[in-house]
């Protein structure tokens, strides 16, 4: 497996560090560029272009879960006056458990505000049976590893109610290229849906940010089909870029019976996010889709190949992220490395807040005015 565009350098100046609606007055959320590529020809738009681009026909999947305020101060050790951390909830396992993240807050070596107040720093987990103390008298213990030998992700068991906790006490994740911290609403897409189980995203699925209610009304008039998904991402791995966790996924017998159908008629189905892709490539068989929940540990790579995937509008990946082998395995590589060569000398803006990038399958001279 290769991850990474060797040789290209994303300065940091082309970080997004608030969202495009506070760039200036009179923006809104679907103000961001699209970046789209058809093989290895790249061509800059407006996200607002989007309906122009797809055909009637089409399936956008999308993502319809929520994101959580995952982050929540703590203190580690079981008596008062424990090194100050911030614990990233990531996945609720089947036991009970969450999966956690323990962080290092920035406050600790800097004060006052800029780019790097609020958000946080690595800092390894454990060790096992370490008692972090959380706001309102929660307690929550960390028990073993995620994955043996990695010090990253932890197994801890809460003694409450982990959503309600979040929902009192939490704020969304938030790494130090931002400028300030959002309130929830920032983080959630016109696609989000509440569970019932108050499960969601340790993070936002943030290809579907620029959505609004207007653009999605104009994708239907123009024949566009929505077919949702969900998946509940996990914490991100801000600095080593390790692959994706096992997650929860759940693929309706409706979205499986669109998809499906829009392929025999001819359409192409193109996920919003990588959310989006790992859930249908999860519940695909050959070509086709079922309906399908539970835990996936699929990891899409060039050599795996997409199977009911057609396109994907993504954001722009920070050249080291494991999700470009996802990427790489939708454009190819050659497309991929002149899509991200072209962004950068275009100053496009990079992650959950900055622009996107449409990718489309190569087409050949009988589609070109399809």
């Amino acid at each position: 497996m290769t991850v990474g565009l060797e040789g290209l350098r994303v300065p940091e100046e082309l970080s997004a560090r608030v969202p495009a609606e506070q760039r200036g007055p009179g923006l809104g959320r679907d103000d961001v560029r699209l970046l789209v590529s058809r093989g290895t020809e790249v061509a800059h738009r407006a996200f607002r272009e989007l309906p122009g681009l797809l055909r009637a026909g089409d399936v956008l999947v999308v993502n319809t879960s929520v994101t959580l305020a995952a982050a929540v101060d703590g203190r580690l050790g079981a008596e008062s006056g424990g090194a100050p951390v911030v614990v990233h909830f990531s996945t609720r396992g089947d036991d009970g458990r969450w999966a956690v993240e323990l962080r290092e807050p920035w406050r600790v070596h800097r004060t006052g505000s800029g780019s790097g107040a609020g958000t946080t720093l690595p800092r390894p987990g454990g060790p096992v049976g370490a008692v972090v103390r959380l706001p309102g008298g929660a307690r929550l213990v960390l028990e073993e590893p995620l994955v043996p030998g990695a010090d990253r992700l932890w197994w801890a068991r809460p003694d409450r109610e982990v959503p309600g906790l979040l929902a009192r006490y939490g704020r969304p994740i938030r790494y130090g290229y931002t400028e300030r911290d959002q309130s929830p609403a920032a983080y959630q897409t016109v696609f989000a849906l509440p569970s019932p189980d108050g499960a969601g995203s340790a993070e936002m699925p943030s290809a579907g940010r620029p959505f609004t209610a207007r653009l999605v009304a104009d994708l239907v008039r123009r024949g566009v089909q929505f077919a949702p998904v969900v998946l509940h991402t996990g914490v991100a791995s801000a600095e080593v870029h390790e692959p994706p966790y096992p997650e929860r996924f759940s693929v309706p017998a409706a979205t499986a019976w669109l998809v499906n159908a829009a392929r025999a008629g001819g359409g192409r189905i193109v996920a919003v996010g990588t959310t989006a892709v790992r859930a249908l490539e999860s519940a695909g068989e050959g070509r086709a889709v079922r309906a399908a929940s539970g835990w996936t540990d699929l990891v899409v790579t060039p050599e795996r190949g997409v199977r009911v995937v057609d396109g994907l509008l993504t954001g722009l990946h920070e050249p080291e992220a494991s999700h470009l082998l996802m990427l790489e395995a939708v454009a190819g590589r050659p497309a991929l490395g002149r899509a991200y060569a072209a962004a950068v000398r275009e100053r496009y803006l990079w992650h959950e807040f900055g622009d996107v990038h449409l990718i489309l399958p190569e087409e050949g001279p009988h589609c070109a005015h399809c």
